[in-house]
């Protein structure tokens, strides 16, 4: 991609934020401000209050968001800023809302034939179908807030019960054994595929934000067709939700060699140990042509 031109000169970085993820979105946030400003732009750093409140500076051209979880995935910040004419980075406030939103999410990977796993959604008192194992998820969370395995019958109930308490509906969708896998997708580029080696094969928040608790490998024992098929998911996805910008789509491999797509996450961690960076860094950009590239995407 050509960076010799600029189509922007003053930024503003948004993060922060109300949500359950607000800590990583000022790591995130912080890190691209830097990266943008070792190539050359003019930066403002505007950290979203917990209430929601925030403005964004006179002469700013373009947002960069960079706000993860409810707020800031979900539309609600990419509408606000299509109210005052600011254009954002990333995808439309409704892509945004149908990529975080499980229950909108899902249904749509289904109808275009992405390998998904089996699912179902629960509210609360309504009973489970699918067999265990599973995995229990708010369907408006990121982060792998509120989320559990659950193996035995009897760690059912409380994990339904942490997944509700975030939101008024749960997915549950069957375990798929395996290996982590994420792509990442930047405009028409897809990344190279990662594997996501953490504690017990469960990438939770812990594993995702601790540094040195899970590893980011390029495995090389993975069949190549198979890593292009992961790739083709990963692309397929985000053209079926209507993304735009950057996305990182997690993937779960089976022993067997069949693949299920997980989820989109339509703003993706971009912390110094985050998924996204490290995929760019194996295509050959810095941290700062990515930050760069992903505002000329706009």
């Amino acid at each position: 991609m050509n960076l010799s031109k600029k189509r922007f000169q003053k930024v503003a970085v948004l993060m922060g934020g109300p949500s359950s993820e607000r800590e990583v979105s000022l790591r995130s946030g912080a890190a691209v401000a830097n990266g943008l400003r070792e190539r050359g732009y003019v930066v403002f750093e505007v950290i979203v209050g917990t209430d929601c409140c925030f403005e964004v500076p006179a002469g700013t051209e373009v947002a960069f968001v960079a706000l993860h979880g409810r707020f800031g995935e979900d539309g609600t910040i990419q509408t606000l800023l299509h109210q005052q004419g600011i254009p954002h980075t990333g995808s439309s406030p409704e892509a945004c809302a149908r990529s975080f939103d499980k229950s909108r999410s899902k249904p749509v990977l289904a109808a275009a034939g992405i390998p998904t796993p089996g699912f179902e959604f629960l509210r609360k008192g309504q009973a489970r179908t699918l067999a265990l194992p599973v995995v229990v998820k708010p369907v408006r969370q990121g982060s792998s807030v509120g989320v559990s395995r659950v193996f035995a019958e009897e760690e059912w109930p409380a994990a339904l019960e942490l997944a509700l308490g975030y939101d008024d509906i749960a997915l549950v969708e069957e375990f798929v054994p395996g290996r982590e896998l994420t792509v990442g997708v930047v405009g028409g580029m897809v990344l190279p595929l990662l594997e996501i080696v953490a504690p017990d094969g469960f990438f939770d928040y812990r594993a995702k934000y601790t540094d040195g608790v899970s590893r980011h490998v390029y495995p090389n024992d993975i069949p190549p067709e198979t890593v292009r098929a992961c790739q083709a998911a990963a692309r397929a996805t985000f053209q079926a939700l209507g993304c735009a910008g950057m996305a990182r789509v997690d993937i779960r491999l089976r022993p067997d060699g069949k693949f299920f797509v997980l989820e989109l996450n339509n703003i993706p961690g971009m912390t110094p140990i985050s998924l996204l960076p490290d995929a760019a860094r194996a295509h050959g950009w810095s941290f700062s042509e990515l930050c760069e590239i992903i505002l000329n995407l706009v």
